[in-house]
């Protein structure tokens, strides 16, 4: 829990919003970023191209530019970031399986507060 801890900042990255989203986006393979965007529904543009790049620099993603007209940009996974999949797949099955008992837990909190 100390402010030093690597830790922290490794479950920033794969805490943010649109991180699991994208890789889960990325695990059958490259995709361009119109096809990412497509995957993860609700992300801007802005948002999009900021993540991809902070994933990149951490080098779960890796981004190949081809020398075509137009130009072809084609994301993936990295083995670090193919590494990422089996804990976010755990995650998300926790996530399947207890949403139910949270979205009941969030009404009932919500009742008392009101």
């Amino acid at each position: 829990m100390s402010a030093d801890c690597p830790s922290r900042v490794v479950l920033q990255r794969i805490g943010d919003k649109w991180t699991p989203l994208i890789v889960q986006a990325l695990k059958d393979g490259p995709r361009r970023f119109s096809a990412v965007r497509a995957a993860v529904e609700g992300v801007t543009p802005k948002v999009l191209t900021q993540s991809l790049r902070s994933l990149e620099r951490d080098g779960i993603v890796a981004r190949s530019v081809y020398a075509e007209v137009p130009v072809r940009v084609e994301y993936r996974l990295t083995p670090l970031g193919e590494s990422l999949l089996v804990p976010l797949d755990a995650v998300r099955a926790w996530a399947e399986s207890h949403a139910g008992r949270i979205l009941e837990a969030r009404e009932a909190f919500d009742a008392v507060a009101d």
